[in-house]
């Protein structure tokens, strides 16, 4: 965490963030830079004038000042579109519909195939975990695609408050680098700005959407 800035860089860095943060109309965000090779930055927070804005070490060395600024702008929109806590509410209503569902079907199992009249029957917990676990993976998918809606909606934000160009210029750079080994903790992979999307069936459960797929959202965009 950068309480009190010591370098230019960090000065820098803080002044931005509270440059973006007051356009966006949000309090100011705590700022930290964590250790990490790859290009990457993340946000956190439970409301907007209560986050948390970080960027790795190999961002700050690599991306010039302008694309920087345009990662910034990129996390700063997910604080201020409320994103941590919305993906955190969809996740939790998405975990009660599957808790509940499967013990229905689990209790409709056990009582017609079954024929157990009293209590639940082997069959309810056999099937209602077979359930959990099926609809679990079903379920998990609108989760995934809300967080990769809101990474469009967090670019355009990005454009908005640092420049087309420069966000642009700043998702082609992660692009660049998608092939460096992710070293976010597992916690926070749906957090962070750069995370490699698979073909195919697999692209259903990633947090993240295609680099090119963002880059051609970002150049048709209204801002």
């Amino acid at each position: 965490m950068i309480e009190s800035p010591r370098t230019p860089a960090e000065r820098w860095l803080v002044d931005t963030v509270r440059e973006l943060s007051e356009n966006a109309g949000i309090g100011m965000p705590e700022v930290a830079i964590f250790p990490a090779s790859q290009s990457n930055a993340f946000a956190t927070g439970w409301n907007k004038n209560n986050s948390l804005v970080a960027v790795s070490e190999g961002l700050l060395h690599r991306f010039n000042k302008e694309e920087i600024r345009a990662v910034l702008g990129h996390e700063i929109g997910h604080v201020a579109n409320g994103d941590m806590v919305t993906l955190a509410l969809i996740q939790g209503v998405v975990n009660t519909f599957v808790i509940f569902a499967s013990r229905v079907i689990g209790s409709f199992v056990d009582r017609v195939v079954f024929k157990n009249e009293s209590g639940h029957g082997i069959g309810f917990f056999v099937v209602s975990i077979a359930a959990e676990i099926v609809l679990g993976i079903l379920a998990s998918t609108i989760v995934f695609w809300f967080s990769r809606r809101r990474e469009y909606r967090a670019d355009i934000a990005g454009a908005q408050l640092a420049g087309r160009g420069a966000m642009i210029n700043a998702l082609a750079r992660l692009k660049q680098e998608s092939e460096v080994p992710d070293q976010m903790p597992d916690s926070l992979q749906a957090f962070g700005i750069n995370r490699g999307a698979r073909a195919g069936i697999s692209a259903l459960f990633m947090t993240h959407p295609p680099l090119d797929s963002r880059i051609e959202a970002l150049k048709s965009a209204q801002l």
